[in-house]
């Protein structure tokens, strides 16, 4: 027997009448990730289950765009660039490899490898044009320069695989990891020996965590243990407040970039 699942991407709009449907599209596999265009409002990427990444443009009922064919397991991350004067997306699956693509090109530009686990999370630094963290089942956190063929740096970050990772959009030093041992860390690259800080509360697995793009000691996380949590780390008692509205497994979050306190 073979289960057989698709995926559906939802575009929402939110105006007076709270958050309506603008758009849907639906691919042959499920979806694991997403990320608008630095420089189109309409377009954005998706990955998939069948190891393929989809650009959609909400200004078409139909899609997609292009499709991009490589990764040879299901494509888990997606994220394009922010920093100005460069179009570039990143992916990252279960075969261990991330790649590189320019969405003007059918190819992508470049695969690195190194990891030695499924890579759960690809993430643009929002300052060094170029530069992107991965995190892995390996239980390491990687730093990468495109223009560098090799690894620039591995943290060892945790003793159990490590399912998201963010830069702090306010230190191009500092990232936060997120892993199966239900904690979050954060690291300097500067010094990598310890981290910054350790986060404790989550009682499952730890599936994604954001920065604020507003407060630099903010953040954000979601968990298996259905709740959302929202923590300073600059505090002696981080935990700010803990939102227990999922009654399954959360996966993602997200916090506005023009709505302070929307997530």
């Amino acid at each position: 027997f073979a289960v057989l699942g698709c995926g559906t991407l939802a575009v929402l709009e939110q105006n007076e009448a709270g958050i309506v449907l603008l758009r849907s599209f639906d691919w042959n596999d499920g979806l694991f990730d997403v990320t608008w265009s630095e420089n189109n409002e309409h377009v954005l990427i998706t990955c998939s289950g069948d190891g393929s990444l989809q650009v959609w443009d909400t200004a078409k009922a139909k899609g997609p765009l292009q499709v991009y064919k490589e990764h040879t397991l299901e494509a888990y991350s997606v994220d394009w660039s922010q920093t100005r004067g460069e179009q570039l997306v990143v992916s990252g699956s279960w075969d261990q490899t991330a790649k590189l693509w320019d969405p003007a090109v059918g190819k992508s530009l470049c695969t690195f490898k190194g990891h030695e686990g499924v890579i759960y999370s690809t993430i643009w630094s929002p300052h060094i044009p170029g530069c992107f963290a991965s995190a892995s089942g390996d239980q390491t956190l990687r730093i990468w320069d495109v223009k560098a063929p090799g690894v620039k740096l591995v943290i060892p970050a945790h003793q159990a695989e490590i399912l998201s990772c963010d830069w702090c959009k306010y230190d191009e030093n500092l990232l936060v990891t997120g892993a199966v041992d239900c904690s979050l860390k954060g690291w300097d690259l500067r010094n990598i020996r310890q981290p910054v800080f350790v986060l404790l509360g989550h009682t499952y697995a730890i599936r994604r965590v954001k920065f604020s793009p507003f407060h630099a000691t903010l953040l954000a996380s979601c968990s298996y243990d259905f709740t959302v949590r929202f923590w300073d780390f600059s505090k002696p008692n981080p935990l700010l407040e803990t939102v227990e509205h999922h009654t399954e497994f959360t996966c993602g979050l997200d916090l506005s970039l023009h709505n302070r306190g929307q997530v």
